[in-house]
């Protein structure tokens, strides 16, 4: 084979030595009796050496000392090193006895006669021996010596017939121990068929399961599941984890669609294999994770100027499915929260179908809805505990969290400082108002109001387009976009352009059904992600028939439920006008509302927001919702800022507890329930100060 250190030249370069004909002097010698009538006529004229043309120094050639000039390799016959070519054996092997380990892949065929190897007595016979070289390979010796069971031999190879092979005895004290690797040319994980392979490659997670480990391989051409075998639950090659550089020998079989090997041999590359690997490597991830340059569906200068952070959300979630890096989708259980992850999560699974099978779609992406609009300690907790627990038990890699519709507020900052502390990557993709805590404690922040815009540019509608980065299909869930800015009832140009995109597949009627379908099936849910339900009422299934019957009746249970509770709500609602002219809308929904049913507090106070705008034309209305301990308010025609208005209610009355946030001119405030009466006339004073629109 070519010499990969001087390239096949057989040379290293050239240096200047002395001229071995004029022995540096740069003037010919010669002997008088023997010159020639010329070569006197030529030293009369100066005599000038013709081989260094006078300078006493020539150009030489320096051989390559990896192929002693031949510009060929070939292999030590017993080691396997490589020598120059017509050598058979390298230096240390003609002087230190080289002895070799079989690998567990190898079998009869990986020997030669002559080799020396190291064995492991493993039954008797009556005129000899039998010696296991590995699991795959034994071999007799024909000795009357006593040897104990499991006891180390050398032993050099007499003969190979078939399987057959014959040994002997060496006594050795002194020797170098070398392991022995199956000569197999390495295959990109691309282009494996069924049969014996070897890959070069790092792995990106373990599994243990009640058989074998799985262990997942990635090169620069794909990824792999290897299954290693060494006892029912138990932790083969225990020294490898995730982010190990690795060369695999195994069988490729097929587990159903998918190709899998079945591991004979597994070990860590290190120094120059592993080097030159993870830069191969390095690069290949880079290509990979390059996200799609997508044309925004809509003109909007905020959405231009979160261009860029948007292909930096897509490169990262690209890079964690060609690693295989567990993927946590939190997101707002409302229409807009479950659009947006909705549209991250159907981008993703094909990729990570595609890179490790319909297994690691279950096990590397995520989608847990949250109730508050915020990450709560209760919600970080449960993460946080799942992905120590994975990485404890199965050596999977820390996942990257992304906060969808929720992780701008100052409501959010205990749960992000919790998830610095163990180094997990945070990304958030929020319109609530942002606390400028937010930047120090994630990897990307994402928020329309940090680019000019605001909260009626929905979360759904910025995942849709970091959506439409990561996969293809995504242009098929544009509609997707306009349920969310309906349901977050937002009212922006951007959320307009998105409605008519979607209305040219579906009416605005439906649209606006599929939102409400949606926060009545998620409060049912809970804290489930109900993912096929969800795709059904998205029209994601393929099933158009059952997506509009679906929709129909939840969306006809959901508005009989809001008229339910409307009746029993609108008697109750005090309204009154503030100094400024502000009409407040108030209701205590503690006592004048259905509980623990749909609509929620939230909601309620919403419809009868909606109710009172109807009723009161265009005068600016405030409507306050309250409980117990909180209160939820809905704004229209004035200029607030609501998280403003929190902070400064928090200040003024001293043990209140008061916290909470939102949007600009909606949100919810939280208090002790002793304070209630404080809280609620502080607001409405406060309430009574700010200006109208326009």
């Amino acid at each position: 084979m070519k010499c990969e250190t001087c390239g096949g030249t057989g040379y290293m370069g050239t240096e200047q030595r002395e001229c071995p004909e004029c022995k540096g002097r740069g003037k010919m010698t010669l002997s008088l009796g023997e010159a020639s009538e010329s070569d006197l006529m030529e030293l009369l004229a100066g005599g000038k050496c013709e081989r260094c043309g006078g300078t006493g120094r020539v150009e030489v050639r320096v051989p390559c000392p990896a192929c002693a000039g031949s510009g060929e390799l070939g292999k030590c016959k017993l080691c396997g090193r490589t020598v120059p070519a017509g050598r058979e054996t390298c230096e240390q092997c003609a002087t230190h006895p080289t002895v070799l380990r079989m690998d567990s892949a190898c079998d009869v065929s990986d020997l030669k006669e002559g080799m020396l190897l190291l064995g492991v007595i493993s039954g008797h016979f009556p005129s000899g021996k039998f010696v296991s070289l590995n699991n795959r390979v034994r071999g007799i010796v024909r000795t009357k010596a006593r040897y104990e069971l499991n006891e180390q031999v050398v032993v050099r190879v007499r003969s190979i017939r078939g399987n057959d092979v014959e040994l002997e005895p060496v006594n050795m004290e002194r020797y170098t121990l070398l392991e022995l690797e199956k000569d197999i040319d390495t295959t990109p994980i691309e282009h494996i068929t069924e049969g014996m392979v070897r890959i070069e490659g790092e792995v990106v997670s373990v599994r243990q399961t009640a058989g074998p480990t799985l262990f997942t391989v990635r090169d620069d051409t794909g990824t792999i599941k290897c299954a290693a075998f060494d006892g029912a639950g138990v932790r083969a090659y225990p020294s490898i984890s995730a982010g190990s550089l690795v060369r695999v020998v195994g069988e490729a079989e097929r587990r159903g669609d998918v190709l899998q090997i079945e591991v004979l041999s597994m070990r860590a590359l290190i120094g120059g294999e592993a080097d030159a690997l993870k830069k191969r490597l390095s690069e290949a991830l880079r290509k990979l994770s390059t996200p799609r340059r997508v044309e925004l569906l809509v003109e909007s200068e905020p959405m231009k100027k979160l261009y860029d952070d948007m292909q930096r959300v897509a490169r990262k979630l690209l890079e964690c499915v060609y690693t295989s890096t567990p993927i946590i989708i939190r997101h707002h259980a409302d229409a807009d929260g479950i659009t947006a992850a909705v549209c991250l999560e159907q981008a993703l699974l094909p990729l990570i179908r595609r890179v490790g099978g319909d297994e690691d779609a279950h096990y590397l992406l995520r989608r847990s809805p949250s109730r508050a609009p915020f990450y709560e300690m209760m919600d970080v907790v449960k993460d946080l505990d799942g992905a120590l627990l994975a990485r404890e038990r199965f050596g999977q890699n820390l996942p990257l969290v992304i906060l969808v519709d929720n992780g701008s507020g100052q409501e959010d900052v205990d749960a992000l400082k919790l998830l610095s502390i163990y180094g997990i990557p945070t990304i958030v993709v929020d319109h609530h108002h942002p606390s400028p805590l937010i930047d120090e404690l994630v990897d990307i922040h994402i928020n329309p109001a940090l680019a000019g815009g605001d909260y009626s540019i929905t979360t759904g509608m910025l995942c849709l387009e970091i959506a439409r980065m990561i996969h293809e299909g995504a242009d098929r869930m544009v509609h997707l976009a306009a349920v969310s800015a309906l349901g977050d009832r937002a009212s922006g140009q951007e959320a307009q352009h998105y409605i008519e995109l979607a209305t040219a597949r579906y009416p605005l009627e439906h649209l606006s059904d599929m939102a409400l379908s949606l926060d009545y099936l998620s409060y049912w849910l809970r804290f489930s992600e109900g993912t096929q339900l969800v795709c059904d009422v998205l029209d994601l299934s393929a099933r158009p028939q059952r997506h509009a019957r679906l929709v129909e009746l939840l969306s006809t249970q959901a508005k009989r439920a809001i008229e339910e509770q409307l009746a029993v709500c609108l008697p109750h609602v005090k309204t009154t006008h503030l100094p400024n002219g502000i009409l407040l809308a108030v209701l205590d929904v503690e006592h004048h509302a259905h509980t623990f049913t749909f609509p929620p507090p939230g909601k309620t106070v919403g419809e009868v927001h909606d109710h009172i705008c109807r009723t009161h034309g265009d005068e600016p209305v405030v409507t306050i919702g309250y409980g117990p301990d909180f209160a939820v308010i809905r704004s229209r025609g004035v200029e607030m800022n609501f998280p403003e208005i929190v902070s400064e209610l928090a200040q003024r009355l001293e043990g209140a507890g008061i916290s909470g946030g939102g949007h600009l001119v909606v949100g919810s405030i939280k208090f002790v329930q002793g304070m209630r009466k404080q809280v609620l006339e502080a607001l409405a004073e406060r309430l009574g100060r700010i200006q109208m629109e326009g």
